[in-house]
């Protein structure tokens, strides 16, 4: 798991701009919803084309935070990254410009809906009551990824928190445009993982001075009344 600690020349500029650490604390549990990104095989699996390490460490965190917002009346959602034909032909540079035929092939065959590698990771509490979405680009908030906006707001939810992989590019994407659709956002920072630390701490702090909230697992447990 990521070391991970805000430079506190960032808390002071937050602070200077909000007048408070964390802006999002007073966000009642049940229009809050935890949603998961990307933590898939493709993404986890040892060996894997998208394999990020530190993923793995989180797994742990990521179910303690589903469990504590679930227990007080939130909602957890579970994004899935696929590939289709609908997002080669909206996106082609991405898979044709962005990554080589080799790497477009291996990723295009293990994202598919019912591939292996497109299955949430086993080891992560996945309950009945949750919900699965599928996304096609990184953000699943952007127009044309996924249903997620209008699902969220059909259901009354007004905040989101962000956990998963990776957290410069989906978990960062997705916290930014739910942020500029109206979503008090915070990114769970000890329930996210990258493949290095200073990518990891560089999109937290960015996050964080622009964005919404950076916070960790045993804030939101506290906050939601989780028992240990």
């Amino acid at each position: 798991m990521h070391d991970f600690e805000m430079p506190g020349w960032a808390t002071e500029r937050v602070l200077a701009r909000q007048g408070q650490a964390l802006a999002h604390r007073d966000v009642a549990a049940r229009t809050t919803a935890l949603v998961v990104i990307d933590m898939q095989n493709h993404f986890l699996a040892p060996g894997a084309g998208g394999e990020t390490p530190p993923a793995r460490d989180i797994v742990p965190n990521i179910n303690r935070v589903a469990s504590a917002l679930r227990d007080a009346g939130g909602l957890v959602v579970w994004i899935r990254t696929l590939f289709n034909d609908g997002a080669l032909r909206t996106i082609p540079h991405f898979h044709h410009t962005l990554l080589t035929p080799e790497r477009f092939a291996a990723r295009s065959k293990s994202l598919v809906e019912d591939a292996p590698g497109s299955a949430l990771w086993p080891k992560l509490d996945v309950r009945e009551s949750d919900l699965v979405v599928g996304k096609t680009r990184y953000s699943a908030f952007i127009q044309g990824a996924s249903d997620l906006d209008g699902i969220l707001r059909a259901r009354g939810i007004t905040a989101v928190l962000i956990a998963g992989t990776m957290t410069n590019a989906c978990c960062e994407s997705s916290a930014r445009d739910a942020m500029m659709l109206n979503y008090r956002t915070t990114m769970v920072h000890d329930a996210c993982a990258s493949l290095r630390d200073d990518e990891h701490a560089a999109a937290l702090t960015s996050f964080y001075m622009f964005f919404g909230d950076v916070t960790d697992v045993a804030e939101l447990e506290t906050r939601y009344g989780a028992r240990g």
